[in-house]
């Protein structure tokens, strides 16, 4: 063949044909005949070894696309019950493409794991760029249980920890894996469920359940989080140097000093304030923020940086710690240690005396902290009572700080975020992982102030960005939805409040509703409602802004050693200021979508796992108190029954609705309440109510509680009680008989 087609030129027709791409297409296409078809052969054999294009049966199309049919997995079900799939054969560089699936008439059920065929169509949405109707399921993956294993002479069963699963799995005696009793099991099924319980093969024995270690543990494996990191990364970390000053601005003058929880297991923020010497700005501040430098360590598209991305985040449990970064880095070359040369990258905030931002720059520097101090420690000094470690400081670092703090809170007040504090549990621990104590957190200045002045950079970082007209990920927090506000409405009006209908809705109409109920009897039920009436933050390319903080734009900076979004941004920040080489790439522009999607997800994924942690060493610490009375008040309203958050501890536990009493209750959704059918008896959110602990199961957190008293009236509790019924229907049916018979005696 005289002209025969370049790689480049059958690429493209391959991109413009994607329906008909078979190797005859091809060769017609180019006019390709004979011998010819042997060379053709060749260089689409290069073509895909070069991951160009991929060959599924008699097809071959570019690499990263799909065709009109394509074999998916279903990958997650949403809270309104959407299914979503992805490609089974996924061969493109960057992430799968989310496919939301359009259930059609007479549909098969489908389950995560399910492959099926479908026909696809583009939608053209960020979030779910093609739509799928079912052609046929092909089958169904295995499911994976994670449980207790329960010895028997048949072999065994798995329970598992999940307390919204009643199901059990029965084990052979051949497919145990060497399982002892009571040893916590990572099981896969086995066969079709016809009858009887549903059979499983242990797969992966994690040690002993009833361990007080195993709390985390358990949590980390159902919800899938990496623990350990590839030895790629691990040696890539362990190579990393310490930095030296170069180019970048000496900020060891600087008493940038940290403020963490005593127990933090990092460093990455470190602050410092002084006055500002410029004339024309008498009582004004100059505020330091500086924040580890995690982007000179991980590069953009290094092993780090896809394990990282991967992780989206690190998870915090009372017992350990999920890094997002192997330690080496995360708690030492990354952390801001006191005495210790740090990379940074800092930002020089200019105040007003009322505490009114006029000026901002950011740099690249290196800093020295002279001390680590916790809140305790700091609030301490602030208070007049410096410790050793404080007391060097207190001059020409504390005191100023908490000065520039004082006025920056005139500011946020008129900016009136939202005034939701809630307050934070803490769960001590001891040496074995036994619980020593149950409480909430201490809530000091030192933890507004540290709030504040972070709040004020990530600010900062979003408005020099968007000036500089670079991408970046914005955290996204939109107002409630019209649902919402309705159910919260009446919520508001059933204790004689009032928020008003026919108007924008902003945080300060939210805060004057806070406001008036604070207290009274009503600010539980209020501050509750309120929370439940938020839209849940997320990530995006897009800036929707930041509902709950009252701000335009808001960005994440300031904790890129546990964010991947805040590593995003200062890459962003290096690029914007021509900083080095180890800026935002453009591939990594494109695909900050895609990247803002999945970190939300990692984010949501840590925020169940530590919640399910802390639901199970609540369990744990309760189990020894069976039987014991406890205040608390109502935190949730279901259909099946309602939710009780113990005052002391704030664990949550649930009283079944046929624990009620003998009569049906009717379930109002949007107002959030319970109402007696015979006896009208309300129950709503925040009724204070007196419960006796009846089951405590730490394998998997659940609490069951018996109500005693309802604002103060003692209740009937009915265990087992006919309450979705009205009366026992057993007793009915003997009436009614009873009556037939009194009729027919009376005709004779």
């Amino acid at each position: 063949m005289k002209h025969f087609p370049t790689k480049q030129q059958i690429l493209e027709w391959i991109k413009d044909n994607a329906k008909t791409t078979s190797k005859r297409d091809i060769a017609k296409a180019f006019g390709i005949k004979g011998q010819d078809r042997i060379e053709l052969k060749r260089i689409l054999r290069e073509l895909r070894a070069e991951g160009h294009l991929q060959k599924t049966r008699n097809t071959i199309r570019e690499t990263g696309t799909l065709q009109n049919v394509e074999l998916l997995q279903v990958t997650a079900i949403d809270a309104d019950g959407d299914l979503f799939a992805e490609p089974a054969n996924w061969k493109g560089e960057d992430q799968a493409p989310t496919i939301l699936m359009i259930p059609m008439k007479n549909n098969p059920a489908l389950g995560i794991g399910d492959k099926i065929l479908c026909r696809l169509t583009k939608t053209g949405e960020e979030h779910a760029p093609y739509e799928g109707r079912l052609i046929r399921k092909i089958g169904s993956s295995a499911a994976v249980i994670l449980g207790i294993f329960k010895q028997a002479e048949y072999g065994g069963r798995v329970i598992p920890v999940d307390k919204k699963s009643s199901k059990e799995w029965q084990i052979a005696p051949g497919d145990r894996n060497g399982a002892r009793e009571g040893e916590l099991v990572e099981a896969t099924q086995i066969g079709k469920v016809r009858m009887g319980l549903p059979k499983a093969k242990i797969t992966a024995r994690l040690g002993d359940a009833t361990a007080p270690k195993s709390v985390s543990l358990i949590a980390i494996h159902e919800h899938g989080i990496p623990v350990t990191f590839p030895e790629n990364v691990e040696e890539e970390a362990l190579n990393a140097k310490p930095v030296k000053l170069g180019k970048r601005e000496d900020l060891r003058h600087l008493p940038l000093f940290t403020i963490d929880p005593s127990d933090a297991r990092d460093h990455d923020d470190a602050i410092c304030a002084l006055p500002d010497p410029d004339p024309k700005n008498e009582g004004g501040h100059i505020v330091w923020v500086a924040i580890a430098d995690v982007a000179h360590y991980v590069r953009p598209n290094s092993a780090l940086d896809r394990e990282a991305r991967k992780r989206g985040n690190s998870s915090y449990f009372p017992d350990r710690v999920v890094p997002m970064l192997p330690d080496s880095l995360s708690g030492d070359l990354c952390s801001l240690h006191a005495g210790m040369d740090r990379p940074c990258i800092a930002l020089e905030i200019q105040l007003n005396a009322a505490g009114r931002k006029i000026g901002h720059r950011f740099t690249r520097g290196l800093m020295q902290s002279p001390a680590s101090l916790s809140y305790e420690q700091a609030q301490a000094a602030a208070d007049g009572n410096a410790g050793e470690e404080a007391a060097p400081l207190l001059e020409h670092g504390i005191k100023p700080l908490w000065d520039a703090y004082f006025a920056v809170r005139k500011e946020t007040k008129n900016r009136q975020p939202l005034h939701l504090d809630l307050p934070e549990r803490k769960i001590v621990l001891a040496d074995d992982g036994e619980v020593l104590s149950v409480a909430f957190r201490d809530r000091f200045d030192a933890h507004k102030l540290v709030e504040e002045f972070m709040v004020l950079a990530n600010v900062c970082a979003a408005e020099t960005l968007e000036a500089k007209r670079m991408h970046l990920l914005y955290r996204v927090h939109e107002e409630p939805n019209p649902e919402k506000l309705e159910g919260l409405r009446e919520t508001v009006e059933s204790v004689g409040l009032t928020l008003a209908k026919g108007q924008v809705l902003k945080t300060a109409q939210l805060n004057k509703l806070l406001d008036a109920a604070a207290g009274t009897e009503h600010s539980e039920v209020i501050s509750m409602s309120v929370l439940r009436s938020m839209t849940q933050a997320y990530y995006s390319q897009s800036n929707y802004g930041h509902f709950g903080l009252a701000l335009q734009r808001y960005a994440h900076f300031t904790s890129p050693i546990r964010r991947y979004a805040d590593l995003i941004v200062h890459r962003a920040l290096i690029k914007a200021h021509g900083w080095g080489d180890d800026g935002q790439t453009p591939e990594e522009e494109a695909g900050l979508e895609e990247t803002a999607e999945h970190i939300s997800k990692t984010e949501r994924r840590s925020m169940l796992a530590e919640r399910d942690t802390t639901d199970r060493y609540l369990a744990a610490y309760l189990s020894e108190r069976i039987g014991n009375e406890f205040d608390g008040k109502v935190s949730g309203i279901a259909r099946f029954g309602l939710f009780v958050k113990l005052n002391e501890t704030g664990a949550d536990g649930i009283i079944p609705i046929s624990h009620l009493g003998r009569e049906y209750f009717h379930h109002d959704a949007d107002a959030q309440t319970l109402t007696g059918e015979r006896s009208r008896m309300v129950i709503s959110l925040g009724m204070k109510a007196k419960v006796r602990l009846a089951e405590a199961v730490p394998v998997t957190g659940g609490l069951l509680f018996e109500l005693l008293e309802l604002e103060g009236k003692t209740m009937k509790s009915v265990q087992g009680g006919k309450s979705r019924g009205g009366p026992n229907r057993k007793h009915k049916r003997a009436k009614i008989r009873r009556s037939k018979d009194a009729k027919r005696t009376k005709r004779k």
